[in-house]
């Protein structure tokens, strides 16, 4: 099951909508080929505001509903703050609570937004307001629905809030692979860091993602995970600065979900970066995720 936004890309503003285009396209490009039908796919509705304050700050979260962040706050969130905004990031968290609901069931499910991994309790910042893969992961231990969570973040971008935000919660592993080099700045310390230099080709970066997985599954065994695919790793893009090409992205995705089967964990899949100079790079990137999931899934 998908969690679909169709109102989004019109409506965020000016200078934050390419390459946002991908989320009207990739959801086109799955149905055209038919990795999907009609029928894979849910809207999500306005998250619950009990939800987002098991974890982020009540008085921010106020503060940010009623768009009384200062002009600073906006520019390190990297959005200039509207209603519209506010609406879209409470359904993209809600878009990841329901994904988890329906993995229980099914398995596996995707979000096609979400993966807001810089959004930290009291703050947000680069492009994350509220961080939805921390709000499910909450959802799903206060109702007994999971008992061990890996959120395992292969953005190349360090998912810092998610890290400082699970500090203290033992039943949540955080795993971030992130590009050494690469913003943020200031790493958050997640349960496992692996920090990739730049460059790193397909071959380094598939063996120390394999190990890793050994390596928390010896000391966490999860039994529900939440997968952070950002496709900002690839050699073309013009944020990432690593160097895999569109096949070892791809073989990072069955690893991932090969990884899911083999614990029988259901797994709930997250969009994240992608910031190719060519949009069908970035749309057949996040695509391959989907066709992998579904083949080693379902």
């Amino acid at each position: 099951m998908i969690a679909f936004h169709p109102i989004y890309v019109h409506e965020l503003p000016e200078n934050h909508r390419f390459p946002m285009d991908k989320y009207d396209l990739l959801p086109r490009q799955l149905l055209h080929e038919g990795t999907v039908d009609q029928s894979y796919f849910f809207e999500p509705v306005k998250l619950k505001d009990e939800y987002a304050e098991a974890v982020h700050e009540k008085k921010y979260l106020e503060r940010l509903k009623n768009l009384e962040l200062s002009k600073k706050e906006q520019r390190v969130s990297g959005f200039i703050h509207n209603e519209k905004l506010i609406q879209r990031e409470w359904t993209i968290m809600e878009g990841t609570r329901m994904a988890a609901e329906k993995a229980l069931k099914h398995s596996i499910s995707f979000n096609i937004a979400g993966g807001t991994h810089h959004a930290f309790a009291g703050r947000g910042e680069g492009f994350c307001l509220l961080n939805d893969h921390v709000i499910a992961s909450h959802w799903l231990l206060k109702n007994n629905k999971a008992q061990k969570i890996l959120i395992a973040d292969l953005d190349v971008h360090q998912g810092n809030g998610t890290a400082a935000m699970c500090a203290n919660e033992p039943n949540i592993f955080t795993f971030s692979m992130h590009g050494k080099n690469n913003y943020p700045l200031h790493k958050q310390l997640s349960n496992l860091d692996f920090e990739a230099e730049d460059g790193i080709k397909d071959k380094s970066y598939l063996y120390e993602l394999e190990k890793s997985l050994d390596n928390i599954v010896q000391a966490f065994q999860p039994d529900f995970i939440f997968y952070q695919a950002g496709v900002d790793v690839l050699e073309s893009d013009k944020l990432g600065r690593l160097g895999l090409s569109l096949s070892g992205c791809k073989k990072r995705d069955e690893i991932i979900f090969e990884f899911s089967k083999q614990l029988n964990c259901p797994i709930v899949t997250t969009m994240g970066g992608g910031y190719s100079k060519e949009i069908n790079t970035i749309v057949e990137a996040h695509a391959n995720t989907y066709r992998c999931g579904y083949d080693i899934r379902e």
